[in-house]
């Protein structure tokens, strides 16, 4: 989308109609594009990023909305500990520019993290209780002795560490995606109903308290829950159709405390991901590759 009659034409079809009546606050512009396997899309992000905002800006919407794309953890060479987080070398040429976007136009730099597979790549050296907010003996930065008793707020701030290497410290991290499957494979460790409530009830409740992480405890943090449904035509293991609150027919896969609705019927994509937010009303505007290679 580098068009800016294109972005406009976009805007004005799939965003402006409906925003009398729906608080959409972000346009997200590629999901983890960066470190994906098409290395060209890399390229065509920030310019497509760009010309989304200046149709905005041209419309009287950049107030209103926001531009943002999402990254996988991925980008990062170093996680932990948190104080020395940074991203990858090959990474850097397109992150900085990005960032000093954000910077400009005052919005988040997004990132999807789910302390689960950490778990489930290594089950017997990663403590199940530290990746779901359960009490455990947690972590410790040796660099700031900052103590971390969960793997989530570690990630976040190892994030703001790789940022702030790159010059930044004018830019905000959100949670994209984060969350737990309720089934998975037999090799495909925790993937359990109970395993997925605890993790989002306890971080339910943390986000309600108005948390911070470690290196920023005032400062509480924007994260969305993935995912609303259940994705029953996706691909690949068993666990990545299950992290919904919700089946498709709109009954409760597990009580989290909200209620289960009989929906009328969806016209339903698995290529579209679902993100349900339980702080803010976010309407992430995904699978837009064509976004960026037009």
């Amino acid at each position: 989308m580098r068009d800016p009659q294109q972005a406009q034409a976009w805007i004005q079809q799939n965003v402006q109609p409906y925003l009398s009546e729906t608080k959409i606050t972000c346009i997200n512009v590629g999901n983890e594009v960066l470190g994906g396997t098409d290395t060209q899309l890399a390229a065509y992000l920030l310019p497509a990023m760009k010309t989304m905002y200046g149709a905005l800006v041209t419309l009287g919407l950049s107030k209103q909305v926001y531009i943002t794309t999402a990254h996988s953890l991925q980008i990062l060479g170093t996680s932990f500990p948190p104080s020395q987080g940074a991203f990858k070398e090959d990474m850097v040429q397109y992150i900085k520019p990005i960032l000093d976007f954000h910077a400009q136009v005052d919005s988040p730099f997004f990132i999807n993290a789910y302390p689960y597979f950490a778990y489930k790549s290594d089950p017997n050296n990663v403590k199940l209780e530290y990746v779901l907010f359960e009490p455990n003996e947690g972590s410790v930065d040796p660099n700031t002795n900052l103590k971390y008793d969960n793997m989530l707020y570690a990630q976040i701030d190892a994030v703001y560490s790789a940022i702030k290497a790159l010059g930044h410290t004018d830019v905000e991290v959100k949670i994209s995606e984060t969350g737990w499957p309720s089934k998975g494979d037999e090799n495909e460790a925790g993937a359990t109903v109970q395993n997925a409530g605890i993790y989002n009830r306890n971080l339910m409740q943390r986000m309600q308290q108005g948390q911070g992480t470690p290196a920023r405890p005032s400062q509480p943090i924007d994260i969305y829950i993935f995912a609303l449904f259940n994705e029953n035509e996706k691909n690949g293991p068993t666990s990545e159709r299950n992290f919904g609150l919700y089946y498709p027919d709109g009954t409760l896969v597990y009580n989290l405390g909200v209620k289960s609705y009989v929906l009328p019927r969806i016209d339903y994509s698995s290529s579209y991901k679902n993100v349900f937010s339980f702080f803010n009303i976010l309407i992430l505007l995904l699978g837009t590759y064509s976004l960026l290679k037009r």
